[in-house]
């Protein structure tokens, strides 16, 4: 504006029709200053030279996780909210550490997390509303979070010698694609049920084990050990060179699960919720089974094909 050059702090840049406008005071300047020497990698904690340096200290305190549904398999895993936090402590998932914010009204909810957490011995934070809002990363999580250790997958080959050194013929589960984690934990709960050793899913493409799995496999995720391939195809095609059928689930089977023959070790492939076997896992297939359908329904969620298919090779077993 005109007759405002004399305003303290106030210029007149030339060619310019805006007038005076005041300055930063020196803030621009302050910016560009150094911030000191870049911390070495094992004292930064999103590094893992300091997971490690605390792996081989022995510290076992308690590390900020990550919100449920962030992947990360290096990280802790949060989960928010009281229905899942108190869903999680009553299916016995191995949680490390019970976050509370302080201020927090309490009910019911509340006061079983609290309750659950300290009969299994974890440890109870109390932190600022600030801190867990910090935590959660803007996730809502009315007051209360449950931090989850990071899954220890098994190698595949660990399946197979289980699988063999099983009294009963090997009966393993290998997962093609499916991304839905509760899937993927309901399977688990099957695999529990009817005498399986073990499920294998890719490292890539793949629901890994969260915080959903664990509550929807019942706590079943503990007792059934769950490997990772590299490829799923090459893993396949050992496990037939030890001497396991290997067996994919699909609507459109050459035999149906009348004519399975599960007397020998078997594997059971169950394709993803959307196009069912890939093209490489199905060509791998020894044979493709389909579940005879009485009604209108023309195939069923992935999960409960498994189970289907595992409560009768359990059968035939059992005779």
């Amino acid at each position: 504006m005109a007759g405002n050059s004399n305003r303290k702090g106030a210029i007149r840049k030339d060619g310019t029709k805006k007038g005076s406008v005041v300055g930063s005071g020196g803030q621009r300047r302050r910016g560009l200053e150094g911030r000191g020497a870049t911390p070495a990698a094992k004292d930064r904690p999103n590094h893992p030279a300091y997971r490690k340096a605390r792996a081989q200290a022995g510290d076992q305190r308690p590390r900020p996780g990550r919100p449920a549904g962030r992947r990360d398999d290096d990280a802790p895993e949060l989960v928010l909210g009281r229905n899942p936090v108190v869903e999680c402590l009553r299916a016995g998932v191995p949680a490390t550490a019970l976050y509370v914010a302080l201020g927090t009204e309490s009910d019911e909810r509340l006061t079983d997390s609290v309750r659950m957490a300290a009969d299994a011995g974890m440890s109870i934070l109390e932190v600022s509303r600030n801190e867990l809002d910090r935590l959660a990363n803007g996730g809502l999580h009315q007051g209360v979070a449950l931090q989850i250790p990071p899954y220890r997958y098994a190698h595949p080959d660990d399946l197979l010698q289980r699988a063999l050194d099983s009294r009963s013929p090997g009966l393993l589960v290998a997962l093609d694609n499916i991304s839905d984690p509760r899937n993927l934990g309901a399977i688990v709960r099957s695999v529990a049920a009817f005498g399986g050793d073990g499920v294998v899913i890719p490292q890539r493409r793949s629901a890994s084990v969260t915080a959903v799995t664990w509550r929807t496999s019942a706590g079943a995720a503990a007792r059934v050990p769950i490997a990772r391939a590299t490829n799923l195809t090459r893993t396949l095609v050992d496990w037939q060179r030890k001497g396991f059928q290997v067996v994919g689930l699909d609507a459109g089977g050459d035999i149906t699960i009348d004519e399975l023959d599960a007397s020998t070790p078997t594997v059971v492939v169950v394709g993803s919720e959307g196009k069912g076997l890939s093209r490489l896992v199905g060509e791998t297939c020894d044979s493709i089974v389909s579940i005879p359908m009485v009604g209108p329904t023309e195939s069923l969620n992935a999960s409960v094909a498994a189970g289907v298919v595992l409560s009768e090779i359990a059968r035939q077993r059992r005779g």
